[in-house]
């Protein structure tokens, strides 16, 4: 359906939230340097790093740099997002191997009761946080409209230049976008249309996993535009 020339479809909708999340993103990463990209305002930063360089446990990707990565867990503000997967029938083993967690963790999860506990998650450098949105759209491309064979860590080379991740992601991003526009109705509806194996896309109607793609992209954005203006404030001191 449109209306004065606006789509009021559900894909119609969608696609014109990514686009607009898209301009006011394209604006925000104009101009970005490489010492900015790399820049880690507090102690303990997750960033992009040369492979033998790398903080974490899980620190991943296919060449000499790496993406940090902690130990596996579930933060607090993803306890909702567990309670529903239980509640829509998944089994706790199945929760427990979509987070990469015990079945103990899964379990903590589902009877904690009161206040939420705060997350201790560390601040992100702009460098991580585009490549964080690089290796999930590219992992979601791939196990929806490429081969789903590709691990999503294997298929993103990250690197410590800003202009490089950048031109590489909007490429990525454009061929996501080009590849969802296609999508059919029956589509939307359809459970595993996406196969992504991180998360419960495969158990999700596409439409959700679209919806949940684009708050991934609108709230990472938001966190790079945000340390952007701390950066121009002079907020600069290096760890």
């Amino acid at each position: 359906m449109e209306t004065e020339g606006l789509r009021t479809d559900r894909l119609g909708l969608l696609l014109d939230q990514f686009d607009k999340a898209r301009e006011m993103a394209e604006v925000r990463l104009a101009g970005l340097g490489d010492e900015e990209f790399l820049w880690e305002p507090a102690a303990g930063a997750w960033s992009v790093r040369r492979r033998e360089d790398a903080r974490t446990p899980r620190a991943f990707g296919p060449g000499e740099w790496v993406l940090d990565l902690g130990a596996a867990d579930i933060p607090a503000n993803e306890y909702a997002e567990v309670a529903r997967q239980a509640a829509g029938g998944m089994t706790v083993a199945k929760i427990a191997e979509d987070w990469s967690v015990s079945t103990e963790r899964v379990e903590e999860i589902l009877a904690h009761t009161g206040p939420l506990p705060s997350d201790e998650a560390p601040v992100t450098t702009i460098a991580w946080r585009l490549a964080h949105l690089h290796f999930h759209f590219a992992g979601g491309w791939e196990w929806t409209f490429g081969e789903r064979r590709h691990e999503p860590k294997e298929l993103v080379d990250f690197t410590p230049s800003a202009a490089l991740a950048v031109e590489r992601f909007w490429t990525l991003i454009d061929r996501w976008r080009d590849s969802v526009a296609t999508v059919t109705e029956a589509q939307l509806d359809t459970v595993g249309f996406s196969q992504y194996p991180y998360g419960s896309d495969p158990d999700d109607p596409f439409v959700s996993v679209l919806a949940g793609s684009n708050l991934e992209f609108i709230h990472h954005m938001a966190e790079i535009a945000l340390l952007r203006d701390l950066w121009r404030s002079g907020s600069t001191r290096r760890y």
